[in-house]
């Protein structure tokens, strides 16, 4: 089951600087010219090894500040499988996030990432951006602070004026972590420097064109690209579509409908059945969700490790098996056990969603990664007039879940490199068509996204999968992995949105 709805390195203390050696060429392996400052980067020939189950791994190195690129440099990690048949090139894939690994994704899920006609015809490539897991990567806290961050109870009213001041405590330590032991690059993990990173090996790996397989935050890293870099589009697929424009609030605020459309779909079908947990309408089963989730915000239930399953955990682990309907099932069992008292099928979920490990450790880095991107990609405003404002418009949204999702500009007001920019529309100008693929009740990345994303590109082209889940490639029905493999073989792209 978590290989099939997660949406998500040992920390080292410190991220290694260095510049790669040029190669002898003064051009890409493409034959295409750069600036000279970005010459040795773009030049570097990179070094495969083989690796389990005939996977190939290398490290490639981009400039730690794209604008001062004699600043020092990141290491970012990469793995392929090579094509089983007649290649046409590479293509590269991000599963989300921001923080998720796409090394991970494609060594341990190939199969999931991609169908076998992608796989015959392309290398696929999983790369961790900058920031996250095998590359350099942002490192914060140990496993019993993380556990704290993430798990830890206030006694003070949610909302309140004393619990505001314990959340930004709370967001302020975080981030001090993160600058002590992250440094310069804490900086620079911003989805923009991340697509001048995925230009780059575009060009190390050999394409005079991009191919690209998003899904989730992934979409925003591959529109962005194509924003900076027109002209170097291939064959782009976004699926499960970010909105660029979207302010943090809105996110936030179309998120929350999301996932309680999401519940209530799942209340439909499990009412139908036999051995749902709830009683009586779905209106009648939403309140009692929402009676627990208050109730657990009060009073949490101890697990048998002796952590506590507050509101916050409780969401988590109510929001981890919606992104995908076949883990409904397992829902309507966490929601039988914790009805009856315990505690510990949630924390089981909540643990796997934050890719916390059995005896405590973390698998991974995505939880300070996904801080740390998103506090530089939007803006922030913690001002408590304006917080409880949104956060009444966001429970307007959503009755049930909506209280639990608010004052979420704490963690990020006073992050250290604050966004300056402007959440802006991305047009493409000059771009080969771009696939953009929705579902019509995507709880994290919801329908209209997909709409205002392929209607603002100037060559987007929308394929819409009418169904439940996150995201829709190789995981909804063959109208849908049709419509993306012949456009990524064949450059056939749909002359209407085909309804799948």
């Amino acid at each position: 089951m978590a290989a099939a709805v997660a949406v998500t390195l040992g920390l080292t203390g410190c991220v290694p600087w260095f510049l790669p050696q040029p190669a002898p060429s003064t051009s890409t392996p493409t034959g295409e010219k750069v600036e000279s400052d970005l010459d040795p980067f773009y030049s570097q020939v990179l070094d495969w090894t083989d690796c389990d189950d005939g996977m190939q791994c290398t490290t490639a190195t981009a400039p730690l500040d794209w604008d001062d690129p004699a600043a020092g440099s990141v290491e970012l990690a990469l793995v392929r499988q090579p094509a089983t048949g007649e290649r046409i090139g590479s293509l590269l894939v991000n599963p989300g996030g921001p923080g998720a690994s796409g090394y991970e994704f494609v060594k341990d899920s190939v199969d999931y990432a991609t169908d076998a006609a992608l796989q015959e015809r392309f290398d696929i490539v999983g790369f961790d951006p900058r920031g996250v897991g095998k590359s350099s990567a942002v490192a914060c806290y140990e496993p019993a602070q993380m556990d704290q961050y993430l798990y830890g109870l206030t006694e003070a009213e949610r909302g309140s004026d004393a619990w505001i001041q314990e959340q930004e405590a709370s967001a302020t330590a975080f981030a001090t972590a993160c600058t002590e032991k992250t440094g310069a690059l804490l900086g620079e993990v911003d989805t923009q420097s991340a697509a001048r990173d995925l230009d780059l090996l575009r060009a190390v790996l050999g394409d005079a064109q991009l191919n690209y397989l998003g899904f989730s935050y992934g979409t925003f890293l591959g529109a962005t690209y194509a924003e900076l870099y027109p002209d170097k589009v291939g064959r782009l697929v976004l699926d499960g579509a970010l909105d660029p424009s979207t302010s943090n609030f809105e996110v936030t605020a179309t998120q929350a409908q999301g996932f309680e459309s999401a519940l209530r779909a799942y209340l439909t079908d499990c009412l139908a059945g036999t051995d749902c947990p709830f009683d009586g309408t779905v209106d009648d089963a939403m309140a009692t969700i929402k009676a627990l989730l208050a109730s657990v915000d009060v009073n949490p239930i101890t697990a048998t490790d002796g952590r506590q399953l507050g509101a916050n955990a409780l969401l988590t682990a109510i929001i981890y098996p919606l992104y995908q309907a076949t883990a409904w099932d397992y829902l309507s069992d966490m929601f039988d056990t914790v009805l009856q008292g315990s505690a510990d099928g949630a924390m089981q979920f909540a643990d796997a969603y934050n890719g916390r490990n059995a005896d405590g450790t973390y698998a991974d880095n995505s939880t300070e990664a996904f801080m740390a991107i998103n506090c530089v990609d939007y803006a922030y405003d913690d001002d408590p007039a304006a917080m409880r404002d949104q956060a009444a418009q966001i429970e307007a949204l959503a009755p049930t879940i909506g209280t639990y999702m608010a004052y979420g500009d704490i963690s990020c007001a006073n992050w250290p490199y604050a966004f300056t920019g402007e959440r802006q529309e991305i047009h493409a100008t000059g771009a080969a068509p771009i696939l953009v693929v929705g579902t019509t009740n995507d709880p994290a990345t919801p329908y209209v996204w997909a709409q205002n994303l392929a209607e603002q590109l100037d060559s987007g082209q929308l394929v819409t999968y009418k169904g439940e889940g996150h995201t829709a490639y190789n995981k909804s029905n063959s109208c849908v992995n049709d419509a993306v493999d012949n456009y990524l073989i064949d450059g056939t792209v749909p002359a209407a949105d085909p309804m799948c």
